[in-house]
């Protein structure tokens, strides 16, 4: 069954929220909230595939304390950007 673009990106903002570690759910949920709607198909398979990745891995990428993959870091950027933004603005 193939699934549809209503179904995920629900599935994606429920991913992005419930992640297993308290940090990322509060980088990644807000910036789901804010961009999955106006992503076009290639970013959110980038996105889908980022949500596949280990809390431990992604929060030293996102937080700049390690190297991420060259295929994340242009998506890594931006939502770092996001959530220093958020945060200060909060």
């Amino acid at each position: 069954m193939v699934e549809t673009q209503e179904a995920r990106l629900k599935r994606m903002k429920m991913r992005s929220w419930r992640r297993g570690t308290k940090e990322m759910d509060l980088i990644l949920g807000p910036y789901a909230d804010a961009s999955l709607a106006t992503m076009d198909p290639v970013r959110l398979d980038l996105f889908d595939a980022l949500l596949e990745e280990n809390d431990q891995d992604l929060y030293p990428w996102v937080s700049g304390t390690q190297a991420c993959p060259a295929r994340y870091l242009e998506l890594l950027t931006e939502i770092a950007a996001f959530a220093r933004a958020r945060h200060a603005g909060g």
